[in-house]
């Protein structure tokens, strides 16, 4: 399977320097956060970007993220549609496969089911723009969001039955969003994109916000044990570090790069992964 660096981590550096300290570090694939794109673009080209990437032998996996696509109005998907396209064109551009896309707030009074349906729609308008483009749909394990758990993932990534629309699995919504162990066996393996590895304190859920975020394999997420299971699988996917920790972010980038990948080898390791590179 292939390491990659997620841009959050290290989210005070500019995305040339995420370039740079993933290569140095030993990464061989980088999430690129959208963000610092655009802010790359203001002054570069796409051209120079994807040079630099091949160059140092970093593959942009993904780009991070689209947010909020669902609940929408049809203002508020066109609105979604216009930035899809904005953002695949970006993705070609450098060669990444796929970007993420995730929910927001459920409205007052919403349903599972009226949740379900809405985020299917919405993919499928999405999936029709983005073309050749993968939409990494990715729940979030946060209080009042319209899709927070694994199990609602896999419902609609299977409804929507679009080759390029598939999931996201981070260890941090799934363990704050009350996802189970089991769910894990109805993964459809080959829709799922991107693995987030982090680790997580040790807070009452319903009280987790993405700054109690740890290195992999720290705090109480057992993460030893999702890795296995996704290995039975069969997954042999993209894998990236994803930490929104303001502690770590004051740190030296290259510090907090290495002390990543160190620890995210060593849970993968245990889980019985081998890491190319």
């Amino acid at each position: 399977m292939r390491l990659a660096l997620n841009g959050a981590t290290i989210m005070h550096s500019p995305l040339a320097d995420d370039l740079e300290i993933a290569a140095e570090t030993g990464f061989t694939a980088l999430e690129v956060w959208a963000g610092k794109l655009d802010a790359y673009l203001r002054e570069r080209s796409l051209e120079e970007l994807g040079g630099r990437m091949r160059a140092l032998g970093v593959q942009p996996w993904c780009i991070n993220s689209i947010e909020n696509i669902t609940p929408r109005d049809a203002a508020g998907r066109r609105e979604i549609i216009d930035q899809l396209r904005r953002t695949a064109g970006f993705a070609r551009g450098i060669g990444a496969p796929s970007i993420v896309v995730v929910p927001g707030r459920a409205p007052e009074g919403s349903t599972r089911p009226a949740a379900v349906a809405d985020a299917v729609e919405v993919l499928r308008m999405m999936s029709d723009a983005a073309e050749d483009i993968g939409l990494a749909f990715e729940f979030l394990g946060k209080p009042g969001c319209s899709v927070p758990t694994l199990d609602m993932a896999i419902e609609i990534v299977t409804a929507a039955d679009r080759s390029n629309v598939g999931m996201v699995i981070d260890t941090f919504h799934f363990h704050a969003g009350g996802s189970q162990m089991a769910d894990l066996a109805r993964v459809p393996i080959e829709k799922l994109f991107v693995v987030h590895l982090n680790g997580c304190e040790d807070h009452p859920k319903a009280e987790l916000t993405d700054a109690h975020r740890l290195f992999p394999g720290e705090g109480v997420i057992p993460i030893v044990e999702i890795l296995s299971a996704l290995r039975d699988r069969g997954f042999d996917g993209t894998m990236s570090i994803e930490i929104f920790r303001p502690e770590y972010w004051e740190r030296d980038a290259r510090e907090v790069a290495r002390d990543a990948k160190m620890k995210a080898e060593a849970v993968l390791t245990a889980a019985g992964y081998a890491i190319d590179g």
